[in-house]
């Protein structure tokens, strides 16, 4: 099956870590917004399905999926339907309901993110909001990154299968997330990160091996690698990072 993958073209957002799954299983998928505006692809194919009346179960934000005739929206949610179609959780009920809470996790985890530089509003620009995004992040990077990433770190060290993964005995979607998380963490707060990260080996290692996976590698040293920027969920203020 050939997947489309709807989300902006020009950052990496929620919908790089389904592009991560797709990626590391060597799925067939198009990533349709980012093609050019003709033959119904590009930005204009992805808008016109939002506005599309017929759609009888239309999503509300990019990212979506496209699977055949199934429209699967929600990161998290696009991830429960990948997984077991990539090999990428394992098959046990249990053990796929328990990536998913995790994943889920890893979903409130990139908002705490997101809202440390836009805590207002998001229709603001962040010059708008500078005094409260200092305060924001402030509480951010002290107390509720060291959380996350304690938690995360504690469901590896306590997986029954000893892998270093965080379910079950190899790489699922969840290990792809916690890669996408540290590397976009490493960017935001480079200083914050380079000081918690000796605290959290179990997590230093697991990014490592995420990043040395063939398919992986090889999507993270090409054009379809978005970089991150300015505009994504992930980003840079320097005077944000205390």
């Amino acid at each position: 099956m050939r997947y489309e993958l709807y989300y902006w073209p020009s950052i990496q957002g929620r919908g790089e870590f389904v592009r991560l799954a797709l990626e590391d299983a060597g799925a067939d998928y198009v990533d349709i917004a980012r093609l050019p505006d003709r033959g119904g692809k590009g930005m204009p194919a992805m808008m016109n399905f939002l506005k599309n009346e017929s759609v009888a179960c239309p999503p509300f934000a990019p990212p979506f999926l496209k699977a055949g005739k199934q429209v699967i929206a929600q990161t998290a949610n696009i991830l429960l339907f990948l997984g077991p179609r990539l090999g990428l959780v394992p098959r046990s009920e249990a053990s796929r309901l328990w990536a998913h809470q995790l994943q889920l996790t890893i979903a409130d985890w990139l908002t705490e993110v997101h809202d440390a530089h836009h805590p207002i509003a998001g229709a603001l620009y962040y010059e708008e909001q500078k005094r409260e995004a200092k305060r924001r992040a402030a509480d951010f990077t002290a107390g509720r990154l060291p959380k996350f990433l304690g938690y995360f770190e504690q469901v590896i060290a306590r997986n029954p299968g000893r892998s270093g993964c965080l379910a079950g005995r190899g790489i699922t979607y969840v290990d792809l997330s916690l890669f996408q998380m540290i590397a976009g963490l490493r960017y935001a707060f480079p200083r914050t990160m380079a000081r918690l990260e000796p605290k959290y080996p179990r997590l230093v290692a697991l990014h490592g091996r995420v990043s040395a996976r063939p398919r992986i590698a090889a999507y993270l040293a090409s054009r379809r690698r978005i970089a991150f920027n300015q505009s994504g969920i992930f980003r840079h203020y320097p005077e944000l990072d205390a």
